[in-house]
């Protein structure tokens, strides 16, 4: 990766699993490396391996608790309060197993989970996991270990590795892990070469604001969370993403192409512009309905007395990327009251969508909030509900889905 180019790591979340062999002192340098490129890092070790590296060195580098045990219970704010058990499986964008063991390597295979390392992998999807094996080299050419590869890269891991080196027994031999840097370097190819990869993809983010005079203006309590969110999880799978963001969005991975826009009419010539290529438009942007016919020049005084506000309709930008067949793939959200599967129906049909996104207002969830719970309707009765979940991880969750149903992606996400 190039020294002034954004890390495509940057704001990932990371699972750096280390099973029990002397190649574990490479993990220390592999979490400076995950950290530099701004990625965050959480290790899960089996106990074999803190024989070889201890916790409180990767805890240290990483700023987050290492995780040893199944029954040991982690207090961290910024991870999932299940994290001892499968919680990291959803906070988890990639995951590494560096060293994978000839004994680990076979309990994956063989689907054992008897440690927290093998727990957090058997519940893991395969297609976002990266193997870097070590061990000896009569370990590694017996046809066990072979078997077991061949298997696991069958089921949709990457394996990176060995190489031929010196070993611990002295020996020149294959049975080498991969450095640390060509993890990385494996790992941002894993990203490059997504179920998404190459696929241009628009994203819609955030409220808009319509003016009433100089100083007011009418909008709502969209803080674009969950367009961003779902932005980043695109550009996390390979997608080359274009975010148009309404006020207060907070910033995305350089690798997003962001265009900023004010207003609802902004939003639209926005996003049409940027539709004629698009081969999936997720429009999760709160747009205004409504706007003042017209603004006053300056400020209203309050002495006058409340104004007349003439409203008019702001432009339906779904229903307008339908009529000039714009967009790929159109996905709709709706924020309802009440009635959310019905009314979720009604508006796939009208604006011609391939998925709806429904969440209703409650509390904890939706505006405002960092969680959120929807259900995603679709052609032929489809339906599927998302229970509370952050929106980061409600987001990958959503663009997983978009990229199974839209561009039938061959090896499953989820295991």
């Amino acid at each position: 990766m190039a020294a002034d180019a954004p890390s495509p790591l940057a704001g990932l979340r990371i699972v750096l699993g280390i099973s029990g062999g002397i190649a574990a002192y490479k993990a220390a340098a592999l979490v400076r490396l995950l950290r530099r490129a701004e990625a965050e890092v959480v290790v899960v070790m089996t106990e074999a391996a803190t024989h070889f590296i201890g916790p409180l060195t990767l805890a240290t580098l990483s700023g987050k608790p290492v995780v040893t045990s199944l029954w040991e219970r982690v207090s961290d704010d910024s991870l999932p309060s299940d994290v001892e058990h499968i919680g990291l499986v959803k906070w988890a964008d990639f995951a590494i197993l560096a060293p994978a063991t000839m004994n680990t390597l076979g309990e994956l295979a063989r689907g054992l989970a008897d440690d927290a390392v093998t727990t957090f992998f058997g519940a893991y999807p395969p297609a976002r996991s990266l193997l870097a094996p070590a061990m000896n080299g009569g370990m590694w050419r017996n046809p066990a270990t072979q078997k077991n590869v061949r298997l696991l890269r069958a089921r949709g891991y990457l394996v990176t590795g060995p190489g031929r080196g010196e070993l611990a027994c002295g020996d020149e031999d294959e049975g080498r892990m991969a450095e640390p840097e060509q993890l990385l370097n494996a790992l941002a190819g894993l990203i490059k070469h997504g179920p998404l990869a190459g696929r241009r993809v628009l994203v819609t983010a955030g409220p808009t604001r319509e003016w009433i005079d100089a100083v007011r203006y009418l909008s709502n309590a969209s803080t674009g969370t969950m367009g961003l969110a779902i932005a980043e999880a695109a550009r996390g799978l390979g997608g080359r993403v274009t975010l148009v963001a309404g006020p207060g969005v907070a910033a995305a991975h350089p690798a997003i192409r962001r265009v900023d826009v004010e207003s609802a009419a902004e939003m639209a010539a926005a996003v049409y512009a940027e539709a004629a290529d698009a081969e999936l438009t997720v429009m999760a942007a709160a747009v205004a309905d409504w706007r003042p016919v017209a603004a006053a020049a300056g400020k209203l005084k309050k002495a006058a007395g409340p104004p007349a506000l003439a409203l008019e309709p702001t432009e339906d930008i779904l229903a307008g990327l339908a009529a000039r067949g714009l967009g790929g793939q159109r996905v709709g959200f709706a924020l309802e009251t009440e009635q959310l599967a019905e009314r979720a129906r009604r508006k796939l049909e009208a604006k011609q969508l391939a998925l709806v996104v429904a969440n209703a207002i409650g509390e904890g969830a939706g505006f405002g909030s960092g969680d959120n719970t929807v259900l995603v309707v679709g052609p032929e009765g489809f339906e599927r509900a998302y229970p509370r979940l952050d929106k980061r991880t409600l987001g990958r969750e959503l663009v997983e889905l978009f990229a199974e149903r839209f561009f039938a992606v061959a090896k499953p996400l989820r295991p």
